[in-house]
């Protein structure tokens, strides 16, 4: 059962078959070009880069804030709100095709209070509304996911109304254009205006109760087997043929990205419990993905993730984040293999950003975008002939062995740089030695990064936020005292002292973010998170108490504003923050860890180099709210099971070079943890819904049909929607099959199911309580015969009671059988069970 509809007819009003085509999809150029627009609007105000990037639209741009949301209310008027980022490619093709166009904006300035936010700058906006977006297609039962740019209509109190991400100018492949869009949305705003507003506190109500943190409600114990299960779910996603996870043999061609957290989660357990099984998948990852067109292999630095399974073509804009993680994962991995290869990566990391993303001041710049001339990627591409006319002939060749450009190109006639052959190989093909090749395919990078440097190179965002700056910082103080380069530490310092120096608040808090000499924006909890872990490694490598000092003073002012008092874990706003709709607490990894999984880690290494027991308290309490997510979710919180597996585990957690922390002072075996989740007791608490498979033959006719029943359980209590449902918005129960050797589901024919009044809906539902018989045909393909075929009937449910209802999941039934040979007879078995449905069906035909 989806989202309980009573406004049902409401929401549908504002279907509009949405586009969904948002940055993290597709890299396809927009020939449109900007309109040399005269006046500014409020946004030439802003600092954010991607503000600045609409300040010249004709469309009355608000940055969020008080002149807005009052200005909304005062003339009564919908806001529309566009949140994006400046390496966001669809972002600014929505920015050509539709905020560059006068009468878009003409229309969009009459009806609409427009706002624009930059997601960086407030991701706490963006966090609120993303999941108002999912709640929206939920209640729509939608199949759509969130993405950039995210463009919602709210009510003047800033409810949200209505939603999507791209819109095109013109009505494009089925999909509504915004002009259209933002008519009908003016529509229903003026004509029912009672019922639009119901229907945005609706929404508002749910989504309040999905960004509201959840108490335990079961406990479980906190142990290395329950650690174990995220080390093998995360196995179940390794691609094993060419690393990196989020496979799925179901779409070997979906994007693949580096997921960091995963990969030092493996380490930790490689390092940590000599996991030979671990340290493989990491290595053979970061392999890939060094030899990928993920990796710049002219000016180095990563790509934010491969549209290919192979790691071959990247969608091409850089994240700070990606590179501090990234660099911290390969320098790991030199240490525990020693392999140079690694440090070279490392090191070519550090070399782009302090070459392309460093302050003079010493912070560091948040991105750098994808395109330039309106083309994703075009500055990082090359044809043979433009690397012909750079080169030498012979080094020519040499370069073109080793980068694929003797391959077919794979963007319009352009290659992507990637590595196709070793140093070894290309000085066996051109009879020099390896050290030659190596210097001549050196020389060869360095000519052709300068060309590459003469180019239209994309935009830089060079604001500097003190979440990610905390990421470099622990990335090069980690790497500087692994890789004995004090350089590196002097690069961390120097930014660390920048962030104290330039972005605090009166009362010593830090601000999020800096550009063009002004700090603003109340920091979040990441900020204190990232920040401190990127001070505790400046400690550990350096022995300077000073930093643990400051790390110290910040984690008690973070526990101060954002410490959840209750349950444990930080809250991502603050206690003085804008009050929004709702106050979350994040758990969960995206392409950073979880803010909460690394104040986790934090506390465990204050109370390890302090002697302080409270951080050890807290860390545990924590623990205590959050992990029973590392059995229910655990793909999810990868980051979350190492600060799991450090509390167990109690490892070194004071400095690399002082030797001052006594660690005897943290001598108290952590107390026992019980975690809400049953998975992972010895005894397993049995599924609500179970079920048997009938088959009414003894073997698989060939060439012709047979019949199946599966029966299902249901516990008492609970139900399950029949099919049809009964309304369109409940989902309804559905039998479906996957076969070895092709043998087909015929047509299904569900029972009837009895009618519930259930809350929230229009019409009465039909359910399934206690059984339910669900029967169809097999068609067998001749070609089997004589074979072993492998059913798997899957049935997709959603288990309810009278007070909520489960999230949508299958019952699985594996069925080996074999398929009679040609000529052979088969069996009939089952045969009163079938018997009995054919004569019940008959009295229904009556």
């Amino acid at each position: 059962m989806k989202l309980p509809m009573s406004l049902r007819a409401r929401v549908l009003l504002l279907t509009f078959n949405l586009a969904v085509v948002s940055c993290g999809v597709g890299i396809a150029a927009a020939a449109e070009e900007k309109p040399d627009a005269q006046n500014e609007n409020r946004l030439a105000h802003e600092t954010s880069p991607y503000l600045l990037l609409h300040a010249h639209n004709p469309v009355d741009w608000y940055p969020w804030g008080p002149e807005a949301l009052a200005k909304a209310k005062e003339e009564n008027k919908p806001i529309f709100l566009s949140i994006g980022y400046s390496s966001c490619y669809w972002c600014h093709v929505m920015e050509r095709e539709v905020f560059s166009n006068p009468e878009i904006a003409k229309y969009m300035n009459e009806h609409f209070v427009n706002i624009k936010v930059d997601r960086e700058e407030r991701p706490d906006i963006d966090e609120l509304y993303m999941t108002a977006l999912r709640v929206y297609y939920q209640a729509l039962g939608a199949p759509q996911a969130g993405g950039w740019p995210l463009s919602m209509f709210l009510t003047p109190d800033t409810k949200p109304l209505v939603g999507g991400t791209y819109f095109p100018p013109v009505n494009r492949g089925g999909k509504i254009s915004f002009p259209e869009l933002t008519e009908k949305v003016i529509s229903i705003w003026t004509d029912q205006r009672k019922q639009a507003q119901a229907n945005a506190d609706f929404l508002t109500t749910h989504l309040k109760r999905a960004m509201k943190p959840n108490p335990l409600l079961k406990k479980v114990t906190l142990d290395r087997e329950l650690l174990d299960g995220i080390s093998a779910a995360i196995t179940a996603d390794y691609d094993e043929q060419y690393g990196g996870f989020g496979f799925s043999a179901d779409n070997d061609q979906q994007p693949k990205f580096p997921t960091p957290t995963k990969l030092a989660y493996l380490q930790y357990q490689a390092a940590a419990h000599d996991d030979k099984a671990a340290a493989a998948m990491v290595n053979n990852t970061l392999d890939h993905m060094a030899d990928g067109g993920i990796w710049d292999h002219l000016g180095g630095g990563f790509h934010r993730y491969s549209t290919d399974r192979l790691w071959r073509v990247p969608h091409f804009e850089k994240m700070l984040y990606d590179n501090a993680q990234l660099a911290d994962i390969y320098v790991a991995a030199f240490e525990q293999t020693g392999n140079e290869k690694y440090r070279r990566v490392a090191e070519g990391i550090f070399d782009f950003i302090q070459r392309d993303m460093t302050a003079a001041e010493g912070g560091f710049y948040s991105a750098i975008d994808a395109e330039s001339d309106a083309v994703e990627g075009k500055s990082y591409l090359w044809s043979a002939e433009e690397v012909n006319e750079v080169l030498p002939e012979a080094d020519a060749k040499m370069f073109a062995m080793a980068y694929g450009l003797n391959d077919d190109p794979e963007l319009e006639g352009r290659h992507v740089l990637r590595r196709v052959a070793d140093t070894a190989a290309v000085a066996e093909e051109f009879g020099i030695s390896v050290e030659e090749a190596e210097q001549y395919l050196k020389n060869a990078r360095t000519k052709l990064l300068a060309v590459r440097d003469k180019r239209k190179t994309p935009l830089t965002d060079d604001k500097v936020m003190v979440d990610w700056n905390g990421l470099m910082i622990r990335a090069l103080a980690n790497a500087g005292a692994a890789l004995n380069r004090p350089d590196y530490i002097q690069s961390a310092e120097k930014a660390a002292d920048f962030i104290l120096n330039n972005m605090r608040g009166p009362q010593g808090g830090l601000l999020h973010t800096y550009r063009d000499g002004k700090a603003k924006f109340a920091a979040y909890a990441d900020d204190y998170a990232f920040f401190v872990e990127g001070l505790l490694a400046l400690h550990a490598a350096t022995g300077e108490e000073k930093w643990l000092a400051v790390a110290q003073r910040l984690t008690d002012l973070q526990l101060e504003l954002f410490w959840d008092k209750e349950l444990g874990g930080c809250y991502f706003t603050s206690l003085g923050h804008e009050e929004l709709l709702a106050r979350s607490k994040q758990t969960f990894d995206s392409a950073r860890p979880s803010g909460n999984s690394v104040t986790i880690r934090n506390l465990l290494r204050l109370a390890a180099r302090t002697q302080d027991a409270s951080y050890q308290e807290k860390a545990a309490q924590a623990l205590q709210t959050f992990s029973p997510l590392l059995e229910q979710a655990p793909l999810g919180v990868t980051n979350m099971a190492l600060g799991a597996a450090e509390y167990l585990d109690k490892p070194d957690l004071g400095t690399r070079k002082s030797g001052k922390q006594d660690q005897s002072a943290v001598t108290t075996a952590p107390p026992k943890i019980r975690l809400a989740s049953a998975l992972q007791q010895k005894k397993k608490e049995p599924e609500i819904v179970t079920g048997k498979a009938y088959l009414s033959v003894d073997k698989l006719p060939p060439g012709k049909t047979c019949e199946v029943i599966v029966v299902l359980k249901i516990d008492g209590g609970w139900h399950i929607n029949a099919n049809p449902a009964g309304d369109e918005f409940a989902l309804a129960t559905e039998f479906t099959m996957n076969s070895k050797l092709k043998t087909k589901l015929g047509k299904v024919q569900y029972p009837k199911g009895k009618k519930m009044a259930v809350a929230g809906f229009d019409n009465p539902l039909s359910v399934y309580s206690k059984f339910a018989a669900l029967r169809a045909t097999l068609e067998v393909p001749a070609a089997a015969a004589g074979q072993k075929e492998e059913l798997l009937l899957s049935i997709h449910y959603q288990a309810c009671d009278d007070k909520r209802c489960l999230r949508p999941t299958k019952l699985e039934l594996k069925v080996p059988i074999a398929v009679a040979r040609e000529g052979e007879p088969v069996k009939k078995i089952n045969q009163k069970l079938f018997a009995k449905k054919r004569k019940n069906k008959k009295r229904d035909d009556n």
